[in-house]
């Protein structure tokens, strides 16, 4: 799917990817490892760009990089596991967004992980667990676009991790 505008605003510029992070930053957003594979297959990231989609039936939505690993392993599992953190969580956050320098299945080693009913990993200690299949995707820019359709879920206890201009913090109880 590509982002088309009509042919009368076709030249107009975007802006500046820099100006868009800055503007988007403003936007608190939840922070999740989504995942996928098994074993030695698992391939996993840390993402801020999810959300819900529609109730008939559940969907998400999530963006993920076109390079990275665990897209093109999406796409060939067929399905994913969206693990929400919470704020204790930061660590693996930021080892998942490849910080600490770990890479594919090694990344999963620092914490208990389960396979979900569908055989995507999700994370024991997750603030909440949603298993999707994946229903649609769509290549936009440097991204796919993943809808998944949920077909699981599993509660767990803590506040939300939350990306706010940069910076991950924990979302106090009001």
């Amino acid at each position: 799917m590509n982002c088309q505008l009509p042919s009368e605003k076709s030249d107009i510029q975007s802006i500046e990817a820099v100006e868009f992070r800055k503007a988007m930053g403003n936007l608190p957003s939840g922070v999740a490892i989504v995942a996928t594979g098994m074993a030695l297959g698992r391939r996993g990231l840390t993402v801020s760009s999810l959300s819900s989609i529609c109730m008939e039936p559940p969907c998400l939505l999530v963006g993920i990089h076109g390079g990275s690993e665990t897209h093109d392993a999406i796409l060939a599992n067929g399905g994913f596991g969206v693990s929400l953190l919470h704020g204790d969580q930061e660590d693996l956050a930021l080892r998942f967004a490849g910080r600490d320098g770990a890479k594919g299945a090694q990344r999963f080693d620092t914490a208990p992980w389960n396979q979900g009913v569908i055989d995507v990993p999700i994370l024991q200690s997750a603030a909440y667990a949603l298993e999707c299949v994946l229903h649609r995707h769509h290549r936009v820019g440097t991204h796919g676009i993943f809808i998944g359709r949920i077909v699981a879920t599993r509660a767990g206890q803590g506040n939300p991790l939350v990306n706010f201009r940069g910076e991950l913090r924990a979302l106090l109880p009001g």
